[in-house]
């Protein structure tokens, strides 16, 4: 297997301190099969070594292109009998480490297993950090069959030929923008593989579906934007069984501004008539005090204040 050493660190990933632990040198991690990480969009790795007073682990991370790429990348690297971990939304540990995704970050532990709170640093100090959604399309892989740590997300002939060699780059048109999920599942007559593709439109999807009959033994389903392949399953009952499993459910976003009292007219009009009503009882206001005051000044205090003289305008004489 060869073994090339992925391009220089762009920045530091990994802190000087990671709970109790101090780094030690860090550099590029070596990666094997380095055309399928730059199918899935490496941009940058590092790995370093961490001690303690009693400990010592090893740390490796990889920067993507994306959240789709840190998925595939997880998948592809998790440990065929690692378990759930509760680190990460996407991690998975062994006895001796974890192995976890975070947005376009994968991260691989070995000798350690931290809790969340001893990752929170790390995760917050992370730069270029793309916060961009997981594709919808990982999750129509049905669950119940699937092989544990099985499934392989595929961005390209690179990964196609690697996970599932039978089904050929120029079938899957990866030129139209296809991705495509892979599962192992355990059925009745035998474990086979299932592969669901995604295309942009139903029509390029009908268009594919035809062109995937064509490859010996397969069993092929559309469903929208998605076509789903079997190829050379050893049960043909399980396998329509379980393509029956795969539906697609379109998702519409739609966003509407909602009215509010403000656009009805009627209210418009009727605030216009609330505020002359009450300027005009302001201005009553104001002239039934001004007239009381001068009143009572008169009244009570005609020794001091005299009569206001009157103001002539004398018109006759101009």
């Amino acid at each position: 297997m060869a073994v090339a050493a992925a391009p220089p660190a762009l920045a530091a990933i990994w802190p000087e301190q990671l709970g109790t632990f101090t780094r030690g040198p860090a550099g590029p991690a070596p990666v094997a099969e380095k055309a399928v990480w730059d199918e899935y969009g490496l941009q940058e790795s590092e790995q370093a070594s961490y001690t303690s007073a009693s400990r010592k682990f090893t740390a490796t991370a990889y920067r993507m292109k994306d959240p789709t790429g840190a998925l595939a990348a997880f998948q592809w690297q998790r440990p065929a009998a690692a378990t759930k971990s509760i680190v990460a939304s996407l991690a998975a540990e062994t006895p001796t480490g974890v192995v976890f995704a975070y947005h376009n970050y994968l991260f691989r532990l070995e000798g350690y297993k931290p809790s969340s709170e001893e990752l929170a640093p790390l995760l917050n100090g992370l730069a270029r950090l793309d916060q961009g959604s997981l594709p919808a399309l990982a999750g129509y892989l049905p669950k119940e069959g699937l092989s544990l740590n099985s499934e392989r997300y595929i961005l390209g002939p690179v990964s196609l030929e690697k996970f599932e060699p039978r089904i050929s780059p120029s079938v899957a048109a990866f030129h139209l923008g296809t991705e495509a999920q892979l599962g192992k599942f355990t059925m009745q007559g035998g474990e086979m593989t299932l592969a669901v593709l995604s295309y942009p439109t139903p029509n390029l999807a009908r268009e594919r579906t035809a062109e995937f009959s064509q490859i010996p033994k397969a069993v092929v389903k559309r469903s929208g934007p998605l076509v789903a392949v079997i190829v050379a399953p050893p049960n043909a009952d399980d396998a329509e069984r379980l393509l029956a499993k795969v539906q697609y459910q379109a998702s519409i976003t739609w966003n509407e501004r909602t009215p509010t009292a403000r656009d009805n007219i009627g209210n418009l009009i009727l605030n216009i008539f609330n505020l002359t009503g009450l300027l005009l009882l302001f201005c009553a206001g104001a002239g039934l005090a001004f007239g009381g005051i001068k009143y009572f000044s008169r009244r009570l205090m005609r020794r001091w204040v005299g009569d206001d003289p009157m103001i002539l305008l004398h018109l006759e004489d101009r």
